[in-house]
């Protein structure tokens, strides 16, 4: 795991000490090395690189690595190195290092780009080609590695944070209103949009190759989730799924417990990092380090459950209790950690799990992408009750007579929670009758209309993956059209883009071992029922787990790795709150509707019903402007 960043400058403007600056802010990523490459010719070109050594650490796993007339910035790791390296071998290539590093660079001088078909692990990387005149970003198949990239007037930024861009002289950064739009709406930004114009995100599983000689890129993908999707599910039995589905459970955990220093397991308690943690323990004799973050309000506290399964797998368990000091202090923080407006509470506690582990290791895995991949959300069920419950023309008559009314003006509805939001998600899911919509509309905290009251200025939709559905085929039935929508939008843009930042700001590597591409290539051509049936959910990985841990042991109801905000905001949070969503701050950004917010901030305090998340989100967002924007 690592941070790299770098430019190609048509210019020729940005240099060596620009360089230099922009991988200074990345140093948390890698603190154990660095290394620069740097060209000057028709464009300026440079590569930095922030080294966290993880496997092979002798200074031969030094970056950028140099091959013939190639050279590689990378951050990540590909976990079957060994094996592309005995293939490369038997092509006559020899080896001086025990890192992937030397193996991907190779690979490509074997196989061209297209190498990365054959990579298992988690990777981005840039290659630039000076025979073929050409550079490559890549990203992995998830998109657990970022690569965030800017181009505007003949200038290329690229790497793993865009803090690094703010570095650079010449990026010109400009506040994208149709981004802070979509901000408000899902907490997060989905890729390739950033918080900046002329700035993106590089989707995974894609490539984006610039032509030196031409001065112009193109992005293309080398893997979709949607072509499993769309494949014909497999004709097997319930048992025979189950049986393949371990064997591939277990050489992707296996396979991330490759490394030369201590790895260990963030273990919440729930069925996914379950999963993990008893698959390698089972496997071993030695006890597996694990990890859990507490709290003393029980309402949010999965460490007794967590530390339960543990005693009974035989863990070496460290499980620590957060204070609300503790939690409060990483707040203020939070704006560098996460340099683009990012609005998931649980950043908190990933946050401080993550500052636990590195005491006692270099490397945690995690069990992120279980709830996508085999159906674990409420929202699931949720969509598919909301549209399947009335007849679709009885939907449509509600829908059209909810506009006719202000919810803002029922009585009796004032001190009900969240009531006009979601008497307006409501009409907008009877309107659509589509699960895969409903799952849009119940995944925003804002509707339009809402939006068009809060914001000052108009945002037009840029669109999503969330409206993939035209691309989903008839193979497909609502629950896996979800399914492959929300790999491709809240697990990437939101889950990943928080453990990345969270593990790797106190320079830990995290690893997702139910994010190995051949998992989710399975699971998509299951039959749905194998993964929710019957409103009970991630029914074939929950099976699995219960082979290791008994089931009264697991089966309680799905706790969020959440913080409890409710309360704070009233107490720790009151005057954070308050010195970021003043009047004459707000009225000086001239972004939000003063008023709206004001009222808004002020019902809460006084304790009547609000929705505490849209309050979070605008003092995220105020506390990120001031960092970045100002």
């Amino acid at each position: 795991m690592c941070g790299i960043t770098g430019f190609c400058d048509f210019s020729g403007k940005s240099d060596l000490s620009i360089l230099h600056s922009m991988l200074k802010v990345i140093s948390h990523r890698g603190p154990d090395d660095e290394g620069f490459f740097f060209e000057e010719g028709p464009a300026n070109i440079g590569l930095g690189h922030k080294r966290l050594s993880i496997l092979d650490l002798s200074p031969l796993g030094h970056q950028p690595y140099q091959y013939k007339h190639v050279s590689l910035i990378y951050n990540g790791e590909v976990y079957n190195f060994k094996e592309i390296r005995d293939e490369l071998v038997k092509l006559g290539y020899s080896f001086l290092s025990n890192s992937d590093t030397e193996v991907i660079i190779k690979a490509y001088d074997a196989w061209g780009i297209r190498c990365v078909d054959q990579f298992i692990g988690m990777f981005a990387f840039i290659l630039l080609d000076k025979e073929k005149q050409k550079i490559f970003l890549v990203r992995d198949r998830a998109g657990v590695k970022p690569i965030y990239y800017y181009w505007k007037k003949g200038l290329l930024l690229f790497g793993s944070e865009l803090k690094s861009f703010h570095q650079n002289p010449y990026f010109e950064k400009q506040l994208d209103y149709d981004s802070v739009a979509l901000y408000l709406q899902y907490s997060y930004i989905p890729a390739p949009h950033t918080i900046f114009k002329n700035t993106f995100k590089l989707k995974p599983g894609h490539i984006l190759e610039v032509d030196l000689i031409k001065k112009d890129f193109k992005d293309y993908p080398y893997w979709s989730v949607i072509d499993h999707y769309n494949k014909p599910k497999l004709t097997i039995s319930y048992g025979e799924a189950k049986e393949e589905l371990e064997k591939i459970l277990k050489t992707a955990c296996e396979y991330r417990m490759v490394a030369d220093v201590p790895v260990g397991v963030f273990l919440s308690g729930g069925y996914d990092s379950s999963a993990v943690a008893a698959l390698l323990q089972s496997e071993r004799a030695r006890r597996l380090k694990t990890f859990t973050i507490g709290f003393e309000e029980q309402k949010y506290n999965e460490a007794p459950f967590a530390k339960a399964i543990a005693h009974h797998l035989g863990t070496d368990h460290t499980e620590y209790y957060c204070t609300h000091k503790e939690a409060f202090n990483i707040i203020p923080k939070l704006p560098e950690i996460y340099d683009e407006p990012f609005g998931d509470n649980s950043i908190i506690p990933t946050t401080l799990v993550s500052q636990l582990a590195i005491k006692h290791v270099k490397v945690a895995l995690s069990g992120d992408g279980g709830d996508e991949i085999f159906a674990g959300y409420p929202k699931f069920g949720m969509s598919l009750n909301y549209t399947s419950r009335l007849p679709h023309w009885l939907q449509s008559l509600f829908s059209s007579g909810m506009s006719w009314v202000n919810p803002d003006l029922i009585p009796g509805t004032k001190n009900s929670f969240n009531f006009s939001t979601r008497y307006r998600k409501i009409q907008e899911i009877w309107k659509n009758h589509d699960p895969a919509m409903a799952m849009k509309t119940i995944s925003q905290f804002h509707s339009d209309f809402e939006l068009t009251r809060l914001l000052k200025h108009p945002y037009k939709d840029k669109g999503s993956d969330f409206d993939l559905s035209s691309e989903i085929n008839a193979n497909n039935d609502a629950l896996n059209r979800m399914l492959a929508i929300d790999y491709r939008t809240f697990l990437v843009d939101n889950n990943l883009t928080k453990i990345d930042r969270a593990t790797m700001s106190v320079s830990l590597e995290g690893r997702e071992p139910l994010l190995d591409h051949r998992i989710v290539e399975f699971a998509a051509q299951l039959p749905s029922g194998f993964k929710y049936n019957k409103e009970k959910t991630k029914v074939i990985l929950k099976d699995i787990v219960h082979q290791y841990l008994p089931q009264a042991m697991m089966e309680r109801p799905k706790m969020g790795f959440i913080v409890p905000i409710m309360g704070w905001f009233k107490n720790e949070l009151k005057d954070l709150i308050l010195d970021h969503l003043n009047e004459n701050r707000l009225n000086q950004d001239n972004l939000f509707n003063t008023r709206e917010v004001i009222v808004m901030r002020d019902r809460y305090l006084k304790g009547e019903s609000v929705n505490v998340q849209k309050l979070w989100h605008l003092l995220i967002f105020q506390m990120w402007k001031e960092r970045w924007d100002s």
